[in-house]
């Protein structure tokens, strides 16, 4: 394989001792025209070889080299267990009877007496040598080797030929060499690994891989994991080395979204204690990250005991990722179909979504205030294009309807009104380390106009030649949390295409803010009264306010002016709370709903806790790449009365939550009318404290040639009494790796020593 042109003025090159990679042949073949590559056979009991095979040009073997054909006075027999001749192209061990056998193993009568045996096809008094080898026979009467009898394994019940896997992962192009092994990394589950070797020239798609395999062996043949390797590692004799196989390694950051709804979250936890893996996305298809029939049972029980669902092991196969089972689970749960989400024509006037209606209604009770801002900042370093980051701008304006809309009225009903695509502004400010913060403070605490101005704004702090910050503040009637990923990646996208002089090439969005407004009224007028029926049942009686007691009394017109307290939590604690949510069929979140439910009700708020959530609100994925305010927000009931267990709570909280899951297209304004509670400026309706759970992984955005990191503006801001907003950090293989909490208070209600 290294050096093939060694063998160049030899006529014939003779190989045994081990498997031929066939893409050592095809090297000789390309480099010694004149050569005959002979592969051979014979163990040392039968005196050198007992087979060979001439390697034709050109190689047009599928899989490995065979064997071949018996040499003269050799007798070659395939037999199953009960020494019966199998049919060709069975599998069975290979036995070998003529002229050059040996007589026995010296001082080893036991030995002899268990690998000589009687030939009961041959002359009477002729033996035959039991070689422990696996062969089969072809259709053109040659003989395959199919590995080792030893590595014919038992693995959930089948009996699976470890050299047959092989030999069907060598017939394909890209593989030059193959071995399988079965592993037991975690006690009590045996996976089959594939270790590949690329052929020369090429590159191993392990994902194509997996589904070419597939599609030629069952099901319980098909390795769980693939690794690409330099080499197969081999001993000191030229055998490969299987102790020195590397396990498989589970990334946590691969190329799959992560959760977007709360019953998502429930079922990457699921998949993820199944599978033994510390996280998965929902991308992560259960059979390609090591699932099997028995995992995908245990999976379907654990899925049962959290939902009331018929799902079964057959609908896992064909909704194998989280993202698809979460959508047959609750297309299931709603016992109806949902409007499907299109690009259509749009009425004259667009109404607001009902997010967008709420912001636009304290607009107007309030003022214009800078509450619901949200400033970003990001820091670059190297030689920045202003004009091209400019004309990025324009670009992101230009397919982000939302980013051009205004909101004035007619007759005094608000509409969304889409400005046709302009170049966008992007002043160049000059400024200091010194004066940054302030500069920073000053644009994020600037209003807007929501029915004449744009609902963003972006300027560029120059410090110096290759030092700058990108000041940019959306409204959130335009955006939310989740918009911040789309919003930086194609700005990234087309920077890095301004930056060539050319124009950025994306695929269209296939849907816009304005198409997800109609679609959601039509969403309401089929489920509106369904989902309020389970609100009006689940928040009955609800108490009107449930908080810390507070430090100082209440006023009438809150100044929404906040300070932070932030609790850091060591790695052990976090994966001890990760083990207790995979324990109990929970998440993370409703692990931290429970404990600060416990925490408020033992400080006095009482024992019925209802808290407030944030939930995405994207429950179509046409609407994961736009931006756009979609995010809800849920009322949490928590009952804590009874003293129960910590377990027993969570149980109650889960119970909860997935019923206020399956209810969240309802908005939030919605259920506030419905319901009618006492209505005051004082405090926020349904709820005052809010809990939030999120990842800390939320890394700058690069934009081309430039080195960039956050950084955020200073925020003095409560929205609402209390906020626990729980950060997870996680190390490169997605293990838990600490909690940082943050506690927002409002400052008109509590002292920070409180």
């Amino acid at each position: 394989e290294e050096a093939p042109e060694a063998f160049a003025g030899v006529r014939e090159v003779w190989a045994g001792g081990d498997v031929v990679p066939p893409e050592a042949v095809r090297r000789i073949h390309e480099h010694c025209p004149d050569t005959t590559v002979v592969n051979g056979y014979g163990p040392t009991e039968t005196t050198t070889f007992a087979t060979t095979h001439r390697v034709h040009r050109p190689l047009d073997h599928a899989g490995a080299i065979p064997i071949g054909e018996p040499l003269d006075n050799h007798r070659l027999y395939v037999l199953d267990r009960a020494l019966q001749l199998v049919a060709p192209g069975a599998p069975g061990e290979l036995y070998i009877a003529g002229t050059g056998l040996a007589q026995g193993y010296l001082n080893r009568p036991a030995l002899t007496a268990e690998r000589f045996t009687a030939d009961p096809y041959g002359p009477a008094g002729s033996r035959m040598y039991r070689t422990g080898d696996l062969a089969r026979w072809n259709h053109h009467g040659s003989l395959e080797y199919l590995g080792r009898a030893d590595q014919q394994v038992k693995l959930r019940g089948f009996r699976i030929e470890l050299g047959e896997i092989e030999s069907a992962l060598t017939a394909l192009q890209v593989v030059g060499q193959a071995t399988v092994s079965v592993r037991e990394d975690r006690p009590g589950d045996k996976r089959l690994v594939a270790y590949l070797v690329a052929a020369d020239g090429v590159t191993i798609d392990t994902e194509a891989v997996h589904r070419e395999i597939s599609a030629s062996l069952p099901e319980y043949m098909v390795p769980s994991a693939f690794l690409v390797l330099d080499e197969i590692p081999l001993t000191t004799n030229g055998k490969i080395d299987r102790r020195a196989l590397p396990a498989p390694r589970h990334q946590g950051d691969t190329d799959g979204r992560t959760p977007r709804t709360p019953a998502e979250e429930v079922l990457c936890g699921l998949f993820a204690a199944t599978l033994g893996l510390p996280s998965v996305t929902i991308d992560d298809h259960f059979f390609r990250r090591g699932g099997h029939s028995l995992l995908a049972t245990r999976l379907i029980s654990r899925i049962r005991a959290v939902w009331d669902t018929g799902i079964t092991i057959r609908d896992l196969f064909q909704y194998a990722t989280v993202a698809q089972l979460a959508e047959r689970i609750a297309a299931e749960g709603s016992g109806q179909r949902r409007p499907a989400l299109l690009s259509g024509e749009r009425p004259e006037l667009i109404p607001l979504s009902s997010a967008q209606q709420r912001l636009w209604f304290l607009d107007q009770m309030e003022g214009s205030s800078a509450t619901y801002n949200i400033p970003l900042a990001l820091r670059l370093t190297g030689p920045l294009d202003p004009e091209a980051l400019r004309l990025a701008f324009t670009d992101l304006t230009a397919r982000h309807e939302t980013l051009r809309t205004v909101f004035p009225t007619r007759e005094g009903t608000p509409h969304q009104h889409i400005l046709p695509a302009t170049a966008a502004g992007l002043p160049l400010v000059p400024a200091t380390e010194e004066s940054l913060p302030a500069l920073l403070a000053a644009e994020a605490g600037r209003t807007f106009d929501l029915a004449a101005e744009l609902p963003y704004r972006a300027s560029l702090l120059r410090l110096g030649a290759e030092e700058h910050v990108l000041s940019l503040v959306v409204h959130h009637i335009a955006s939310d949390g989740w918009s911040n990923g789309p919003l930086f990646q194609d700005l990234a996208t087309s920077y890095a295409a301004r930056a060539e002089g050319l124009a950025p090439e994306w695929e269209p969005l296939p849907v816009q803010y304005a198409d997800y407004t109609l679609w959601q009224q039509r969403l309401l007028e089929n489920d509106e009264e369904r989902q309020l029926d389970h609100w009006r049942e689940t928040l009955a009686d609800l108490p009107e306010e449930a908080t810390l007691p507070t430090d100082h009394a209440r006023p009438a017109t809150p100044s929404n002016q906040g300070r932070t307290h932030v609790v850091h939590c060591p790695a052990a604690l976090h994966s001890g709370l990760m083990s207790l949510a995979q324990d109990t069929s929970s998440t993370l979140f409703m692990v931290a709903q429970a404990a600060v439910a416990t925490l408020l009700s033992r400080s006095g708020a009482g024992h019925d806790i209802p808290l407030g959530s944030p939930v995405a609100g994207r429950t179509d994925q046409k609407l994961d790449s736009l931006i756009g305010f979609f995010v809800n927000t849920l009322v949490l009931r928590t009952d804590v009365t009874g003293n129960p267990t910590f377990r027993d709570l969570l149980s109650r909280v889960r119970d909860t939550d997935l019923a206020a899951w399956a209810h969240q297209d309802l908005p939030f304004d919605r259920l506030v009318e419905a319901l009618n509670p006492e209505r005051t400026t004082a405090r926020h309706p349904l709820f005052q404290v809010m809990l939030t759970v999120g990842d800390t992984s939320n890394e700058a955005p690069r934009l081309a040639g430039l080195e960039s990191e956050f950084a955020f503006p200073p925020v003095s801001v409560a929205k609402f009494d209390l906020t626990f907003a729980f950060a997870e950090r996680r190390t490169a293989d997605g293990a838990p790796d600490g909690l940082d909490i943050l506690i927002e208070y409002a400052t008109d209600l509590y002292d920070p020593r409180t």
